[in-house]
């Protein structure tokens, strides 16, 4: 669409100037649009505002460059925070973990990278195998958004707590609460590793059964949560609707081991077969 070049003249300017002051005039000009009409386009194009693109770019990068040897109000000083305040406060309200928390444990975040309206092909085949039932101890998100539970639970090593020190494949479990109308998330490890602090948490049982199991496409520290989220749409919106499979409305999960540092993970959907009408 034409307007997607416009807005790509403001994305160019923005990624320019990224480190100095970016006022909206400047963006609405030179995509040539009014301050009004810019504003309007610019969400449709991108699904953000020119505000919260430029806040989450600017937290990306400072993301991308934090090392253990330099503080990370010195680098979100040179991102255009001018106060170590305002930038733990924009952390926060982004990830709901405090940067801190992040440099330790440097955790898997959603980032957001520089916007192109040009898509690459995207492709994932499922291995379809049967599972045996397990059982997880796991404690239930308090987000809405699922990510921001991710960070809480990996940045403060809360699969540690449950199994007592050891390491061990992590489990993110959904399910539609009719009743709320919303999605309930649990994270959380498997019964027979659940060795250590269980306050707080519940037990989930898995049935087993025909899944169609997927594995991510591996990639890096930064595009992860990016990756999985692309995977997950690809299987609701492009391979269920042509796989000769439904859902059978139970648990769906995904698994991985944070430490492992693969980036990787395996995205597990009990299925049935459709039933023939020939």
């Amino acid at each position: 669409m034409e307007y997607k070049s416009h807005i790509m003249r403001a994305i160019k300017y923005i990624e320019e100037n990224i480190k100095n002051e970016i006022s909206l005039s400047n963006c609405a000009r030179v995509s040539g649009y009014s301050n009004y009409h810019f504003i309007r386009v610019f969400k449709e194009a991108t699904g953000l505002t020119p505000a919260d693109y430029i806040r989450k770019r600017r937290l990306t990068e400072i993301i991308k460059h934090i090392r253990p040897d330099i503080p990370i109000s010195q680098i979100a000083f040179e991102y255009g925070f001018n106060s170590k305040e305002n930038f733990t406060r924009a952390f926060i309200a982004e990830h709901h973990i405090l940067p801190t928390e992040y440099k330790s444990a440097l955790n898997s975040l959603k980032l957001y990278e520089e916007v192109t309206f040009e898509a690459e092909p995207f492709l994932v085949k499922p291995t379809i195998m049967q599972l045996e039932p397990f059982v997880l101890v796991v404690y239930k998100s308090d987000e809405a958004y699922q990510p921001n539970f991710w960070n809480k639970y990996n940045s403060r090593k809360w699969s540690k707590k449950l199994s007592g020190g050891a390491v061990c494949e992590d489990y993110g479990v959904c399910s539609w609460n009719a009743a709320a109308k919303k999605m309930d998330y649990y994270i959380g490890i498997r019964k027979e590793n659940a060795l250590g602090d269980l306050t707080d948490t519940t037990e989930l049982s898995i049935n087993g059964g025909l899944y169609a199991v997927f594995a991510t496409p591996k990639t890096s520290h930064y595009d992860f949560v990016n990756t999985i989220h692309r995977t997950w749409s690809y299987i609701n919106c492009v391979w269920l609707p042509d796989s000769g499979y439904n859902k059978t409305g139970e648990y769906e999960f995904e698994s991985y081991i944070e430490e492992s540092r693969t980036f990787s993970e395996r995205i597990y959907i009990k299925i049935i077969e459709n039933e023939r009408t020939d």
